[in-house]
């Protein structure tokens, strides 16, 4: 299957409500429409998580993440702008005044996290998609993240309605983004490094 194949099917998936396993620029996830209620729910019940944990979001664009974020302040543009030469940890952003998103995706406080991804394949994913996708860690809630494909529980691969297929054969060691907490008076937290 050619990666084309891959994010043609991955998205029609998504656009029925179903739910993905996929790589990332970090360790594979756990994706589905971060518009749909009822396709975020199921993420949360395959993770085995409380929902009062917010998921986080990919996107492909600034423009993008705009469409999500009400007012997104001026160090996150200097802190995207610092990153898109993707020499450094893909890191994701944790914004006020989250929009246009399933209402079970949000934090207590308005705030979601989302990441533009420089990474090939969940780039043109989120792009082709031309939504935010719900980008969470495949694994059970407390259990180690996977880093590959060959990483995943079992149960996971058979909760999905999809699993990618592009890039299942890498065995290199990825690690969980760095998370930056930016509220909208411009004030920075280091949630993880």
């Amino acid at each position: 299957m050619t990666r084309d194949e891959d994010i043609k099917n991955a998205v029609a998936v998504l656009k029925r409500g179903g739910v993905i396993l996929y790589p990332t620029d970090t360790v594979w996830g756990i994706g589905c429409d971060a518009t749909n209620a009822e396709a975020v729910k199921r993420v949360y019940e395959i993770k085995q998580r409380d929902d009062s944990k917010a998921l986080i979001c990919l996107v492909d664009s600034d423009a993008r993440m705009q469409r999500y974020v009400r007012q997104v302040p001026d160090v996150a543009w200097q802190l995207i702008d610092s990153l898109k030469d993707g020499d450094g940890k893909p890191t994701t952003l944790i914004l006020d005044g989250a929009v246009n998103l399933a209402a079970n995706l949000i934090a207590e406080d308005g705030s979601i996290g989302m990441r533009i991804t420089q990474e090939p394949f969940s780039k043109e994913l989120c792009y082709r998609f031309q939504k935010a996708l719900v980008s969470t860690s495949a694994n059970i809630s407390g259990e180690p993240a996977a880093q590959n494909y060959c990483d995943i529980d079992p149960r996971l691969v058979e909760a999905v309605d999809y699993v990618c297929w592009s890039r299942r054969q890498e065995h290199k060691p990825h690690q969980p983004s760095s998370i930056i907490r930016l509220k909208e008076n411009g004030e920075v937290t280091i949630i993880r490094k």
